[in-house]
């Protein structure tokens, strides 16, 4: 499989370090980030799994641990909105440009604001998806933050 996905010409353009993992995807996984992290043998914690959501009227992209969910009201906080709610699937790839299972916050065809759970940030890597299904990017969460222009908060 080719290795070039937007996210990752993205990440190659702002000079960020980073790993590639690929596994085998499960399209019938009940939870995609879950079983990434699982074929991985990675800890779900440093695993990101990345939804898109609306905060108000704004679309938002959402980085959060593969093994917790997302609490809306503190993600609405956060944006500054009075609620927040998820995108279904077939908004989310019309925004983004990737297909669900293969959403990265990297190289989105529109440019969204993103949130990251604040716990993540100890680790010394994180993952989140590569741009398609099967492919993940490992760098250091300072270059996830600083590339993305991503808020840290307490979103889970």
């Amino acid at each position: 499989m080719a290795k070039s996905t937007p996210a990752t010409v993205a990440l190659e353009k702002a000079k960020v370090a980073f790993t590639l993992h690929e596994y085998e995807y499960d399209p019938n996984a009940e939870r995609i980030g879950m079983q990434a992290a699982e074929a991985l043998g990675i800890e779900p914690a440093r695993l990101l799994k990345t939804l898109m959501a609306k905060a108000g009227t704004e679309v938002v992209c959402v980085l959060a641990p593969s093994d917790r969910e997302v609490n809306l009201k503190r993600l609405a906080a956060a944006a500054g909105a009075k609620s927040a709610a998820m995108l279904g699937a077939a908004e989310a790839e019309r925004i983004t440009g990737y297909h669900v299972g293969g959403i990265s916050p990297f190289g989105q065809k529109k440019r969204a604001r993103v949130f990251i759970e604040q716990a993540a940030l100890v680790f010394p890597t994180i993952l989140c998806n590569g741009g398609r299904r099967g492919l993940q990017v490992e760098l250091k969460p300072a270059d996830l933050v600083n590339v993305l222009g991503a808020v840290a908060a307490e979103i889970c």
